[in-house]
């Protein structure tokens, strides 16, 4: 989501490539205690409701490439923070709230920075500064590095 003028959310459907079986979002339950990420984010590095194909979209990217079309829909940015699921959202604190400020991205400086091996407090602080210094020019930076991550498929998952 994203916050409007008044002080409200948006909500949109953000496209993804599926990289999860079907029954992914029942299996999380059984999963939770599992999470290696505090906060208000599951993240499990061998999250067995991946696909083999899964693993490998993931690892370069590609899973979020249909997200362009939510930028060619104003939804989202190419550069931004992350947008948050609304289960994620109801979660936050006031603090958290704030990375929800500007329009959200297909990629981000944490996402060039820490990514996985941080935990959501350190997305928030990387997403609160990004929106401190965003300009074009770092914006550009932050493609550039997404770009080389991509192709590296380093420490995505």
């Amino acid at each position: 989501g994203q916050t409007r003028p008044d002080g409200s959310l948006t909500t949109f459907r953000m496209w993804k490539f599926r990289s999860m079986y079907k029954d992914a979002d029942e299996r999380l339950a059984e999963l939770k205690e599992q999470n290696e990420i505090a906060g208000a984010m599951f993240k499990m590095k061998e999250d067995p409701r991946v696909t083999k194909i899964g693993r490998f979209i993931r690892k370069h990217s590609i899973d979020e490439f249909p997200q362009f079309l939510n930028v060619f829909l104003g939804q989202m940015s190419v550069v931004g923070p992350r947008p948050p699921l609304p289960n994620e959202v109801a979660e936050y604190t006031e603090y958290d709230l704030q990375r929800l400020a500007v329009k959200p991205g297909i990629t981000g400086w944490w996402q060039v920075t820490d990514r996985n091996s941080t935990g959501f407090d350190g997305m928030v602080r990387r997403d609160l500064e990004y929106i401190a210094k965003r300009g074009i020019i770092a914006d550009l930076k932050i493609v550039l590095l997404t770009v080389l991550e991509v192709f590296s498929g380093s420490d995505a998952y």
